[in-house]
């Protein structure tokens, strides 16, 4: 395993995280979640993610299941606030925070969190509320250092400056990012760099699409996520990467992945760790062997001229568009359907 500090000021992360977003309490049975996690110990990875609004808790549930017993100061636990919750206060107003955070330390079995991320904009709650409590509940020792999830580069860059005036800097971002899906190349990143961010992606492997497991004018394989993890379909249908013409560009990239000698899953996550801006990816897994093999994504090094035809095969059906930073896509979303 291989490890980096996350931003300038944040924690050393494995360059290889473990998340559990569509698996533990939804696709997994409970024995083969907590085999996964394990496995991810056996390989070196310290650094896990989830969120409250995982399996409705349950996600949290069973990482602090997980993670009993072993050494606190050795991993580095992350989880979200700010996605769902039902009527009442913004997502991100400050009594939600405090609720949350108190409610996830409890599934999780642990006095703090090293990673506290904000869940994708709130625009019912001001900024300086939001910014006010991760602060409060870093000055009370219950979370270490504060993030955000699938903000656009001006909501980043606001959330700083207050972050800095708080004396707690904002030390990661964590947005979707991989072969097929680069909509934070143009402005979140250059943002995130300047402001000593690190990315935290999630998705390198594009919802296992980029695995090549989905073939065109063919039905999900069974047990795949698209089938059996609640969520799932909508998860990767929302960003149309089971649309034929994706999968035959997936299909091409994976041949040309093969000639080179390798496969398309470790190429395409160790294309998403390349550079210095990302620190680290997450992961999730179905199956302990899993793990294993995707952590032969560190030793894999990435010949220019594969690459450029990979780009070329995938060239019709990457999405850039930095106005798909998701806070913004479900906002106007949200807008469209007020107009109704």
């Amino acid at each position: 395993m291989e490890y980096r500090r996350l931003g300038t000021d944040g924690p050393v992360v494995s360059r290889i995280a473990f998340g559990n977003s569509l698996t533990a309490g939804n696709q997994l049975a409970d024995a083969n979640a907590l085999a996964c996690v394990r496995a991810a110990l056996d390989a070196g990875i310290t650094t896990f993610d989830t969120a409250d609004a995982y399996a409705d808790g349950r996600a949290e549930e069973l990482l602090g299941r997980a993670l009993r017993g072993v050494d606190r100061d050795s991993v580095v636990v992350c989880t979200k606030v700010g996605r769902g919750g039902g009527p009442g206060p913004g997502t991100l107003s400050a009594g939600r925070i405090a609720t949350s955070l108190d409610a996830s330390l409890r599934r999780l079995g642990t006095g703090h969190v090293d990673l506290y991320q904000a869940h994708l904009y709130d625009d019912s709650t001001p900024l300086e509320e939001t910014m006010g409590a991760f602060a409060d509940a870093v000055r009370a020792g219950k979370v270490r250092c504060v993030g955000v999830s699938e903000w656009a580069a001006d909501e980043i860059g606001r959330a700083a400056v207050l972050a800095r005036e708080l004396g707690v800097p904002l030390v990661a971002n964590q947005p979707q990012y991989s072969l097929l899906w680069r909509v934070i190349e143009a402005e979140v990143m250059p943002a995130c760099t300047a402001l000593g961010i690190g990315q935290m992606v999630w998705s390198p492997l594009a919802g296992g699409v980029l695995t090549g497991k989905y073939r065109p004018g063919q039905p999900p394989p069974a047990g795949s996520r698209a089938v059996a993890a609640r969520g799932g379909e909508v998860s990767i249908r929302r960003f149309d990467f089971l649309d034929d013409a994706v999968l035959t560009a997936v299909s091409r990239a994976a041949e040309l992945a093969g000639q080179a000698g390798l496969t398309l899953p470790r190429l395409a996550l160790a294309w998403a760790l390349r550079g210095e801006a990302v620190a680290t990816a997450v992961i999730g897994a179905s199956a302990p062997e899993q793990i294993t093999r995707n952590l032969a994504a560190l030793r894999t090094p990435l010949d220019p001229e594969l690459l450029h035809r990979i780009d070329a095969a995938l060239a019709p059906v990457v999405v850039r568009d930095p106005a798909l930073t998701l806070s913004r896509m479900l906002r106007a979303a949200s807008l469209s359907q007020t107009a109704r």
